[in-house]
């Protein structure tokens, strides 16, 4: 075989891909040309008669967050992303793909603080300010990594117009919806049962509690009747630590064993406190002994049944799931497990505790840090899923509507399912977190129990006196959850509320490109807002 041709002054052709040189030559390049620009052809400036024409084209970049560095699924996206632009680009659309980053409350916050954690100090030791400038540092270091990681890539975004959820400009969109949604009646606070992690110390959604089969235990334990006959119910749970806030033992109606049972009252083992047997539907007869206790205050299912009879709430647990003052002196301070093993030797050691057997459940962890997740009544700031609002319909029913009338469209359409599913039995949304880093929630209360929402400190002291309210005021010390900010950035990153230009020409976007995975996080939550 013959030598191949060559010329001088010509580089051999690479036997492999080398990316390095083309990054280092074309995205400096195009960037420089400006040729990410939003509008006619990168030319910064809308076309007129592509507009007349319906001819605009949007991407939102699904925000990164600022916890890493991207991965090879930021890659692969971001290239159909580019793709898509370019096209319509060329093409003559007015075409914007707009960047941004994303704060991510709970977990930029734990990075931070696992960083403390190696040098021995914790948030607490900083104070808040503190602990607040060095997650900004966090934020510089690990945002800019991000752009030079795109700009490496040559994505073709509009860096211009790049954002950061906690930029000011879009911070006041969030300020300005939230008190929007309260004058609306759409936002409330509440003391309801949620999901609480002890570790963080926050509550954390439906959506980032991962639940999976664990072995544990079903104990059975005696509740003595009180009226002295030294009959007793039997009653099976796997969680004996919170039977320290039992209020009621229940059977199913229709249970012909408890009957006669039901209406009496029984002794609760370690505490003495008499509590009656009531009757619901919800028991599953087959299940155990077919009694079960109930604790509104640390079950979501027995706080339904506590509203439904109207039962009283007693919470056992602090904060970091230690036992409290409720409960009897001996368990006091004790973690939840701990006091679950001195628990059922206590029940031993009275002859309350019938059987132990082993049983399969499923264990509620926080997908963040892996604790097992508590349910704790605690108050908490909500969106209203399933309000009626002044048109008749309520966010959830009008973030169905949009899809089912073809405004939005899923690709594949099987994930359509997937979403209605969800919307169909949403509950409402707990938005407040108790961490440092976020968008601090805009309201104000008085000593005296009187809440105002307003959009700075001086109007809610104008509130408040036009209120008749003339003490201090002190702010909420909670900031909200990350996708309530990442859910606006459709509208804060194109100027909402003002009535702009960019509005009108990129608004709704013309595609998102993103993970299946965060559609209930972020998907459906833009399509409502």
């Amino acid at each position: 075989m013959s030598e191949p041709l060559s010329q001088p002054g010509l580089a051999a052709l690479s036997k492999s891909f080398e990316p390095a040189a083309i990054e280092a030559t074309w995205g400096p390049a195009w960037e420089a040309a400006g040729l990410g620009r939003a509008g006619f052809r990168g030319t910064g400036e809308p076309s007129a008669e592509a507009a007349a024409r319906g001819e605009n084209f949007a991407i939102q970049l699904p925000p990164p967050n600022v916890t890493g560095t991207l991965h090879m699924g930021h890659a692969f996206n971001q290239t159909i992303m580019d793709s898509l632009t370019r096209y319509h680009r060329m093409k003559g659309f007015n075409t914007a793909w707009i960047p941004g980053t994303d704060h991510a409350g709970i977990a930029t916050q734990i990075v931070v603080e696992r960083q403390l954690q190696e040098q021995q100090q914790s948030r607490h030791d900083l104070g808040r300010k503190n602990f607040v400038a060095r997650v900004w540092e966090w934020k510089q270091h690990s945002g800019d990594t991000i752009t030079r990681q795109m700009r490496r890539m040559g994505a073709t975004v509009d860096w211009s117009r790049e954002y950061f959820t906690m930029d000011d400009k879009l911070s006041k969109v969030v300020t300005e919806t939230f008190v929007r949604l309260y004058e609306q009646g759409l936002i409330y606070r509440g003391k309801r049962l949620v999901n609480w992690d002890p570790e963080l110390k926050t509550a954390v959604s439906d959506l980032e509690v991962e639940s999976a089969e664990e072995d544990g235990f079903l104990w059975h334990i005696a509740y003595p009747l009180a009226d002295g006959s030294g009959d007793k119910l039997v009653v099976a749970t796997t969680r004996p630590e919170t039977m320290l806030g039992d209020v009621a033992v229940m059977v199913h109606p229709e249970d012909e064993r408890y009957q006669h049972l039901i209406g009496k009252m029984v002794t609760l083992p370690l505490v003495g406190r008499e509590i009656p047997v009531i009757a619901d539907d919800y028991v599953d007869k087959d299940f155990g002994t077919g009694v079960v206790k109930v604790t509104p205050a640390h079950d979501a299912n027995d706080y339904a049944v506590g509203q439904r009879h109207g039962l009283p709430m007693i919470g056992v647990l602090n904060l970091d799931a230690t036992i409290n003052d409720e409960a009897p002196e001996k368990y006091r301070g004790q973690n939840r497990f701990v006091a679950r093993k001195a628990i059922v030797a206590d029940l031993d050691a009275q002859g309350l505790l019938i059987d132990t057997k082993k049983h399969k459940l499923m264990v509620p962890r926080c997908a963040r840090t892996g604790q097992i997740i508590e349910p704790m009544l605690t108050d908490q700031w909500f969106v209203a899923m399933t309000k009626a609002d002044e048109t008749g319909k309520s966010i959830a029913q009008k973030a169905i509507d949009a899809v089912q009338s073809g405004q939005v469209r899923f690709v594949p359409e099987q994930w359509v399912n997937t979403y209605n599913q969800w919307m169909n039995n949403i509950q409402d949304w707990t938005i407040s977190r108790q961490l440092w880093w976020g968008h601090q929630i805009p309201a104000w209360y008085g000593d005296d129990g009187s809440i105002f929402v307003a959009r700075s400190a001086d109007e809610a002291r104008a509130a408040a006196q036009k209120a008749g309210y003339s003490g201090p005021l002190t702010r909420d010390e909670d900031v909200l959850d990350t996708w309530y900010s990442s859910a606006l950035v459709p509208f804060s990153s194109l100027g909402w509320p003002e009535k702009t230009q960019d509005l009108s020409l990129y608004l709704p976007s013309s595609v998102l490109v993103t993970g299946h995975d965060i559609i209930f996080f972020w998907v459906a939550r833009m399509i409502m807002m």
